[in-house]
């Protein structure tokens, strides 16, 4: 049974969730906006955007430090005002440091944003002693949705990257503001390790290792649907340059489909079943895609993607494995979500140019099949581990 403080922190998390799904689309729905107005060549702007994920990699991992000696909603409550204040910098600048200062901010603040939100996601569900973990990454989809759709309507009517962001930014922030009064984590100090224990050392990489390969497996599966789908529909399979933009949208309403329904699915079957199933899902739909005869089959394909339940069920599960330590073990696990996604794209485009299209969607395949021989690790057992700390009994969602 869960109180009120705890259903009210579900809620505000889930809101914190969907403010980034928002913010996340509008900058990178926007690129080429961004790249015509500050001029930047084809050549220069990989380094652009290699650069935020590899700046929330370094904030993840000092959010693990920073968490041993506060509470993770406080990081949340700070870090997520920074990061739609850094998005209407990119909007407002027009000198290319501004671009580079504006999106150095932006990296580190969604680096400690995404290590805290999951960090709390995982509190609150060892409260409730059930699966919600998915609940949270559906409000994550849900945003995005919406902020590609906002996103879609400035671009249509020509408006500046400022007209853009501005009236998002005036709705969010002051949401996202009032909505972490009601922060909440499912045990005070039951699950924080004190900076000054060293039991973040009882982490051990080794345990931790089959999940962040998971995760990061996610990921490039994840980027290639993002950035290839749309070139592979018109390059590779004829379609039109209209129907080329469809695959994604359908992948994101799939996402946000398979993520309310999760759940559920995880509370009756338990969670290494469903990640079993999400994984051959999202095989056969790379599989589809690599073999379609043309656009229609490879918008099958790209529909059937299962990768939706997986990363949300990676940060629970390193929450079950380390229960005196789930901060530590999601804030590292955090930092492969960042590294897939360096991967992934420059991956496949890579194996594209060298070899062929069709043949680099079998690299996520096989990435996505090689989670099956890392389920176990999705069990609800807590990892057995040296150290002086007391085990904690692991919330069982299955």
């Amino acid at each position: 049974m869960t109180d009120a403080r705890s259903r009210h922190g579900r809620v505000s998390l889930a809101l914190s969730f969907l403010v980034q799904g928002v913010t996340f689309a509008l900058l990178v729905t926007r690129i080429p906006a961004i790249q015509d107005r500050y001029g930047i060549s084809d050549g220069l702007l990989p380094a652009f955007l290699a650069a935020v994920p590899v700046l929330a990699g370094v904030a993840s991992v000092g959010t693990e430090k920073v968490v041993a000696r506060v509470r993770p909603g406080i990081v949340l409550r700070w870090a997520q005002p920074v990061v739609l204040l850094a998005l209407l910098g990119v909007g407002a600048g027009s000198e290319v440091w501004q671009l580079v200062a504006a999106l150095g901010l932006f990296g580190l603040a969604v680096g400690a944003l995404d290590a805290s939100m999951n960090m709390m996601g995982v509190s609150l569900q060892r409260a409730y002693g059930r699966s919600i973990m998915l609940g949270f990454h559906a409000a994550y989809s849900l945003g995005g949705i919406a902020g590609a759709s906002a996103a879609w309507v400035g671009a249509h009517q020509d408006r500046s990257l400022m007209a853009s962001y501005l009236p998002v930014v005036l709705v969010l922030l002051p949401a996202a503001l009032i909505g972490s009064r009601w922060y909440a984590e499912g045990k005070t100090g039951g699950d924080r390790v004190p900076a000054e224990s060293g039991q973040g050392a009882s982490v051990p990489f080794r345990l931790l290792l089959p999940l962040c390969l998971v995760m990061a497996f996610a990921y490039i599966g994840d980027s290639t649907v993002s950035n290839w789908s749309a070139k592979y529909l018109q390059d590779v399979l004829g379609s039109s340059e209209q129907l080329a933009t469809v695959p994604y949208n359908v992948y994101m309403v799939t996402t946000l489909l398979g993520r309310a329904v999760g759940d559920l699915g995880v509370r009756r079957f338990g969670a290494v079943a469903v990640v079993r199933g999400g994984s051959v899902l999202a095989a056969v739909g790379f599989a589809v895609v690599a073999v379609a005869p043309g656009a229609w089959w490879g918008m099958l394909g790209f529909t059937l993607l299962g990768l939706c339940v997986i990363v949300p069920q990676t940060f629970a599960a390193a929450g079950r494995m380390f229960p005196g330590a789930s901060d530590v073990a999601v804030a590292r696990l955090n930092v492969f979500n960042y590294v897939g996604f360096l991967v992934g794209s420059p991956l496949v485009g890579a194996l594209g140019d060298a070899w062929s299209y069709r043949g680099a969607m079998l690299v996520p395949m096989v990435l996505v099949l090689a989670t099956l021989v890392y389920a176990r690790s999705f069990g609800t057992e807590p990892a057995r581990y040296g150290g002086g700390h007391e085990r904690a009994r692991a919330a069982d969602v299955g």
